[in-house]
Order: C-alpha cells, then sequence, then structure tokens
C-alpha cells in the first residue's frame, strides 16, 4: 500500500510541475517515485522517507541547476528593441523634428534626441530608442 501512495505524490508532483515551471516539484516528485521502487521491494517507512528526502535533495541540488541553465536562455532583443543601440547614418537632417536616416540598410524616420542637437547628413548616429515608427538618435562624437 505505501508503494501506491508514493507512486499517487509522486505522479501529483510530477503533474503539479506543469503549473509552476520552477523544476522543484518534479524533483521531488521523482524523489516519491524512486521511494515507491523501495516501498515495493519492502523497504521500511523510515528507509523510504531517507530514499524520497535523499533524492529530491540531490536532483534539486544537482539537477536543477543543469536544467535550468539548458531551459532558460538568456533574452534576445527582437524587432526594434534589437535595433537599440544601433549606428547608422543621416541621410537627411535630423533635428528635434525629424530626419531621416539608413540603418541597417533601409531608410529610417528619425529625430534628434536632443532638442538642441541638429545632425547633418553623414553624420553617423547611434539609436537609442524607437518610438513608434521613428528612431531617436544621438550623434556620436568623432
Amino acid at each position: 500500500m505505501a508503494a501506491v501512495v508514493w507512486l499517487v505524490a509522486g505522479l501529483l508532483l510530477i503533474a503539479a510541475e506543469v503549473l509552476t515551471s520552477g523544476f522543484v516539484l518534479i524533483m521531488l516528485g521523482v524523489g516519491a517515485l524512486v521511494a515507491a521502487g523501495f516501498a515495493e521491494l519492502g523497504a521500511g517507512p523510515l528507509l523510504e522517507v531517507i530514499v524520497f528526502a535523499g533524492t529530491s535533495v540531490a536532483l534539486t541540488t544537482v539537477a536543477r541547476p543543469v536544467l535550468k541553465r539548458q531551459l532558460h536562455t538568456a533574452h534576445v532583443p527582437t524587432n526594434v528593441d534589437a535595433l537599440v543601440g544601433d549606428k547608422a547614418i543621416v541621410v537627411s537632417t535630423v533635428d528635434a523634428h525629424g530626419g531621416k536616416i539608413k540603418l541597417r540598410g533601409e531608410l529610417w524616420s528619425a529625430r534628434a534626441y536632443s532638442e538642441t542637437e541638429v545632425l547633418q547628413p553623414g553624420d553617423a548616429v547611434r539609436v537609442i530608442t524607437i518610438a513608434g515608427a521613428t528612431a531617436v538618435v544621438l550623434g556620436e562624437p568623432l
């Protein structure tokens, strides 16, 4: 009977992991499944608890960090977020009210980050942010 209890507990913990994705409940669930195996082989209740605790702690401290590293990759900027920080070239005069730049081979509407800055064609600029369909740029020092 103890093996069935451990088995049900293990399966419930593994199923609950679907809701959390923290890789803790699955480690406890596997620990419970190992304890179910020991219970089926005739181990006593104390040994079952020790096996459950030992397996759970070992998996949580060893396997969980490895799984988290493998499955949770670093955030990669996409779309307009990927353009922030890029260099561009001024195509037509850019000031606080507008202008055009060439960014990654495409023409973009742009405006200067600073109200007083006026950027001339050929100047190098850096994209500070994207506001709608307009790149907000700052002149690069020579």
